[in-house]
């Protein structure tokens, strides 16, 4: 099976999280993008959304789907979102989309993170993808010593600014054993607004897609 038909399969299986007549919260980036095309035709009835993303909003609206800002959200039953890798702990790698902050405040909303996400995100240790690192511009070059000094090689992603406007950094070369220790770490280094290792927000539950089917890895 191609990439696409398994992020067509999670999207579909992400369904049955969904909580009818409540909020939901939505992430970003294509197996999201999906996921929201899926639950606008299953005819599944939510309140409304709170969107990590522009896009996403763009995305939901388009499907007459109300979004809400997260200021005016004190719960939600689930966040539906993908990941760039996913370890068996449930932590995550995530911010390819430039959606890494909004991410985290969304998810921290949420009673459950359940990700969608096809096999190969699937991986024994966060690393091989190049860490997303949301700066402060003015301290880009200090946050590139600093990853230097742990082992990182931070990059800018060029061309791109995120929706809060800020620059980001891809950090290659680290093998992240403890994502809680490092995430901890780098949120306190002057100058990160948002580091893209979700482990304090881990997954809940993801959903695999794979050839087989669709797992269902509980963490």
């Amino acid at each position: 099976m191609t990439q696409d038909e398994l992020k067509d399969r999670v999207a579909q299986a992400a369904l049955a999280q969904v909580v009818q007549g409540e909020l939901i919260g939505v992430g970003t980036g294509s197996t999201v993008d999906r996921f929201i095309d899926a639950l606008a035709a299953s005819g599944r009835r939510v309140a409304g959304a709170v969107s990590s993303s522009e896009r996403s909003s763009a995305r939901l609206r388009g499907h007459g789907i109300t979004v809400l800002e997260a200021g005016a959200v004190t719960r939600l039953p689930v966040y539906i979102d993908g990941a760039d890798e996913i370890d068996p702990q449930g932590c995550m790698i995530k911010g390819g989309g430039a959606a890494l902050t909004r991410e985290k405040i969304v998810a921290d909303l949420a009673e459950r993170f359940v990700c969608i996400a096809d096999q190969s995100k699937r991986v024994p240790v966060l690393g091989a993808f190049p860490l997303p690192v949301e700066v402060i511009e003015m301290a880009s070059a200090q946050l590139v010593r600093r990853f230097a000094a742990i082992g990182g090689q931070a990059v800018p992603r060029p061309g791109v600014r995120t929706d809060n406007g800020h620059p980001l950094l891809d950090v290659h070369g680290l093998r992240i054993t403890e994502p809680l220790a490092l995430e901890t770490e780098i949120n306190q280094w002057p100058g990160v607004v948002t580091v893209g290792l979700f482990a304090r927000q881990r997954a809940s539950l993801c959903l695999l897609g794979t050839p087989a089917g669709v797992q269902t890895l509980v963490f």
